[in-house]
């Protein structure tokens, strides 16, 4: 891709990736806050305003290793151009939109993927995949749900022994105070693994376009806006979403919150460190599932689980089949 598209077509084109990221945030705002509203600790739009806070402020916290990720790791950036990345956008927007109207929690972070991959198969063929940073990525679509789970069983195992001699009045009290900071634990996660995806993706085009010179980097004003845009979708997020999430999984009680909340935190803070992308609906759903595995296997409600794994399952394949579509449809219409 020459340096040459005109400006206002790459405004426009950074202003469609900021708008991924506001629904990123819109469609994402129930994995941070569904357990501290389904406890009651706080009401949805408190909760939500708390989350955003924290979104917001992310990236004062991590380094820009999964924006990295997301601009040389997914597709070889030397093939990405403004018609790849307006594909993969189209594509992670449409399905966002068809999950989120259906009050589904499906991944945000795994539809930007396929959408890009969908893109790149449909310019250049095989050849586009970056297979190391795929792998990684792909093997994180198992082991963030499964981590959550694990750490959210070991850690509602352990605080349940440890206030095994305490009043469930003085245990429900405490955990009550301590999720507020499990739950701005993940919320500062959610915001420096998600909005990162959306700063790979304008870094790239930018350097695709010329603008960062001969090497890939993500500029302030980008982190900023991607933050900023993150945290305005979460203001705005979806009650549906939050509903299944926090209330039809498992009912919850302060400490079970807690635990599930500081599990998928942890799984976040590795995953963003290491700068892998991984999905935080994956990670919070898996928590949940633990906690009320934690209890009893049945207390888990395993049916809207399921259904859930399936809107996973068909998330990349789906966000890729819109993007390839997209990238053809365009062609077609004179977009070389």
């Amino acid at each position: 891709m020459d340096a040459s598209l005109a400006f206002p077509i790459l405004v426009g084109l950074i202003a469609v990736a900021l708008l991924f990221d506001f629904l990123n945030g819109l469609h994402d705002a129930a994995n941070s806050i569904a357990t501290i509203v389904s406890t009651r600790v706080l009401r949805p739009q408190y909760a939500v305003a708390w989350a955003a806070f924290f979104n917001f402020i992310a990236f004062a916290v991590f380094g820009l290793h999964v924006a990295q990720t997301i601009g040389t790791g997914i597709i070889h950036p030397e093939v990405i151009d403004a018609h790849v990345i307006f594909a993969a956008l189209i594509g992670a927007i449409v399905w966002n939109l068809v999950t989120w109207g259906l009050g589904m929690p499906s991944s945000s972070s795994h539809a930007l993927i396929g959408g890009l991959l969908g893109a790149g198969l449909a310019k250049a063929g095989t050849s586009v995949m970056v297979w190391s940073g795929l792998s990684k990525t792909l093997l994180a679509i198992v082991l963030s749900p499964l981590v959550g789970f694990l750490l959210a069983l070991l850690l509602t195992a352990i605080v349940s022994w440890a206030a095994v001699r305490s009043t469930p009045f003085a245990v429900d009290r405490a955990f009550r105070i301590l999720q507020f900071a499990s739950a701005s634990l993940y919320s500062l996660g959610h915001g420096g693994n998600d909005a990162q995806k959306t700063m790979g993706i304008i870094a790239v085009l930018l350097y695709s376009q010329g603008y960062l010179g001969g090497e890939f980097s993500v500029p302030f004003w980008v982190v900023i806006a991607c933050q900023a845009a993150m945290a305005l979708g979460t203001l705005m997020g979806g009650w549906r979403i939050v509903r299944t999430m926090g209330l039809r999984i498992t009912k919850l009680t302060p400490m079970q919150g807690f635990c599930a909340e500081t599990g998928g935190a942890a799984t976040l803070f590795a995953a963003t460190f290491l700068g892998v992308p991984v999905s935080t609906t994956h990670t919070i759903t898996g928590a949940i599932v633990g906690v009320g595995a934690a209890r009893r296997v049945s207390a888990g409600r395993w049916n809207v689980a399921s259904s859930i794994v399936w809107a996973w399952i068909f998330t990349i394949p789906a966000a890729a089949l819109v993007s390839a579509m997209t990238y053809y449809a365009t062609t077609l219409v004179g977009w070389k």
